[in-house]
């Protein structure tokens, strides 16, 4: 009998599972209020049908029969009407989620509901915030750096036609006759000389930085001893020391390996040596230090420029950042953009460039791996 029973019930409960999945199936695009109180009545119907087996077995009769459907009947409705103010607490936990993304400012900052959500909401929840949160700051960098651009070009554009609105000049000058003793026409053509070198160093700037943008910099590593950097970039300068009247001295520990790309990690540090020698005034000292610290390499340079206010170090390295000289372009300097073009070498390298204010002027200081 009870063998009976349970097989009874147990088909009935299948017959009732199957035909809630199927019903859930179609109704998979529906509310989840709907699905919840469909699963409620799946559940009742299957007790039920375990009860209803139970009577017709005549186990139960009469009176107690009834008082059991009863009773059963109550507790489905109760569990039916509990499944329907639980489904419509998600449906309206659901729809705050939903009427908090449509209220995203333009500023693209999200703002979870105040009404406190089931967890898996308040997980979507979270997970949204974070996400809008680095849209914003994607979208803040993007307008940043296109503004960058455009202020780079408007710089460039300027310091391209003043080169050659004097080669125009001396150029004119020579085939109109006005220059025609050998010792002005010597000058001119030297003059020349140098504007042309200045606008190629300034092209080379520009697709150094391009490359850096667009990320198709790829250092080629090998294992590099940063005091062979360190002297062989302080005898490239010396000239331009010398004839700024500018004191250069460089410290190095004995082996300070690092995996670098010699000739682009080379290039930046000459960007930082050249740019330090230039706010340096006569008389100065820059000092060049590269020093294994654990297992990291540190090269620093410090000048003698009289510092950088507080509020502009963050943005020392930007290209779009203009100090008071930092974008002036000397007689045998580029277009301004040494040091964006020495961050993006040293980052490219896992490394890390800063500055800091320090003594009497500016500490420089590049971070790398030990090979």
């Amino acid at each position: 009998m009870i063998v009976q029973i349970v097989a009874v019930a147990a088909g009935l409960g299948l017959v009732i599972a199957a035909l809630g999945l199927a019903l859930l199936r179609v109704l998979r695009r529906r509310s989840i209020g709907v699905m919840l109180a469909v699963v409620a009545a799946v559940t009742v119907a299957a007790t039920l049908a375990g009860v209803v087996a139970i009577t017709l077995a005549m186990i139960i009769d009469g009176g107690p029969k009834n008082i059991v459907l009863s009773v059963v009947a109550i507790g489905g409705l109760v569990g039916l009407g509990v499944a329907l103010v639980n489904a419509r607490t998600v449906v309206h936990a659901s729809r705050s989620l939903v009427g908090a993304l449509e209220r995203v400012p333009p500023s693209g900052r999200f703002t979870p509901p105040p009404a406190p959500l089931p967890a898996e909401l308040q997980t979507i929840s979270t997970a949204l915030e974070q996400a809008y949160e680095r849209l914003r700051l994607g979208h803040e960098r993007e307008r940043a750096l296109e503004s960058a651009r455009r202020e780079l070009v408007a710089w460039v554009s300027h310091d391209l036609r003043t080169p050659l609105a004097g080669m125009r000049a001396m150029v004119e000058a020579l085939e109109d006759g006005v220059a025609d003793d050998p010792e002005t026409v010597k000058r001119y053509h030297v003059q020349i000389r140098v504007e042309v070198d200045r606008l190629a160093g300034m092209v080379e700037d520009l697709f150094e930085l391009s490359r850096i943008h667009a990320g198709t910099l790829r250092p080629r590593l090998t294992r590099t001893g940063l005091g062979d950097l360190v002297a062989d970039t302080l005898a490239a300068v010396e000239p331009l020391a010398r004839a700024e009247g500018v004191h250069l001295t460089g410290e190095a520990d004995p082996r300070v390996p690092v995996s670098a790309d010699a000739g682009q990690l080379g290039r930046a540090v000459r960007n930082l040596v050249v740019n330090a020698i230039r706010h340096t005034p006569a008389g100065g000292t820059v000092v060049v230090r590269a020093v294994a610290e654990g297992t990291i390499a540190r090269l620093s340079v410090l000048d003698g420029c009289g510092g950088i206010p507080e509020a502009d170090l963050p943005r020392v390295f930007d290209v779009a950042f203009r100090g008071e000289a930092a974008r002036t372009p000397g007689p045998d300097g580029g277009a301004g953009l040494g040091l964006a073009i020495a961050r993006g070498i040293v980052e490219a390298h896992d490394g890390e460039i800063g500055v800091v204010n320090e003594g009497p002027g500016c500490l420089f200081t590049i971070t790398l791996p030990l090979a």
